[in-house]
């Protein structure tokens, strides 16, 4: 198994006609996500290597039944982003954006608690379920192997230099992700140390900490 996205997450990207937006939703289609569309306001009825583009996340939803948005909207418009996916009822949102003011992540983590979404990032490399699952982000989906353990990071250069050495050493994993390393991050160590802890696949956890905050400190108090 894995945590939060897999085989039936149906993906959507904010900011899609961007040249970003566009380079990392076919890095994830070329990996096996189901990739169903995209949002740019103003762009509707358009399309982006034969994926739909709409105007609205809603619209997104009800035409695509997307549970999942990967997010590559600028800073001063990012967290507008998030509150519209979190309103129209997607499931995980990834946010890929980095810059975003701090009281705008306060807004968004708000938002999101006050939800049933769950957010990752903002400024993280992403989420990805390996084998061919899914890769929602900018992660190198070829370094990952598919296995039990499950890799949780605040940083995006280190996750990847972890995932590569368990790769090479035979242990694959089950779901890696990168929670950011902003004040204010949408998941925190704990919430995905629960997770893992959930899932019957997941044998092993490999937590990667940063410099600043008390993160680490409380994920160590979880587990013990």
């Amino acid at each position: 198994m894995s945590i939060l996205v897999g085989k039936n997450t149906r993906l959507i990207t904010q900011g899609i006609t961007g040249d970003a937006g566009r380079f990392h939703t076919l890095a994830c289609r070329d990996y096996g996500t189901q990739v169903v569309g995209g949002v740019t306001p103003g762009r509707g009825g358009s399309e982006v290597a034969r994926l739909p583009v709409f105007d609205t996340v809603s619209e997104a939803v009800q035409k695509t039944e997307a549970n999942t948005t990967m997010i590559f909207v600028p800073a001063p418009f990012a967290a507008d982003a998030v509150l519209e996916a979190v309103e129209a009822g997607i499931e995980v949102v990834v946010c890929i954006t980095e810059g975003i003011p701090a009281l705008d992540e306060v807004r968004m983590k708000q938002a999101v608690r006050a939800s049933d979404s769950v957010l990752i990032g903002p400024n993280g490399p992403g989420v990805i379920s390996p084998g061919a699952k899914a890769k929602i982000g900018i992660m190198p989906g070829y370094i990952h192997k598919p296995g039990g353990v499950g890799v949780v990071s605040r940083s995006g250069t280190l996750t990847y230099e972890a995932v590569w050495q368990l790769s090479e050493l035979g242990l694959g994993q089950s779901t890696c992700l990168g929670i950011g390393g902003d004040p204010v991050p949408g998941t925190l160590f704990v919430d995905t140390l629960k997770r893992f802890q959930e899932d019957p696949e997941t044998e092993g956890i490999l937590m990667i900490g940063e410099i600043g905050g008390t993160a680490e400190e409380e994920a160590a108090a979880f587990v013990k």
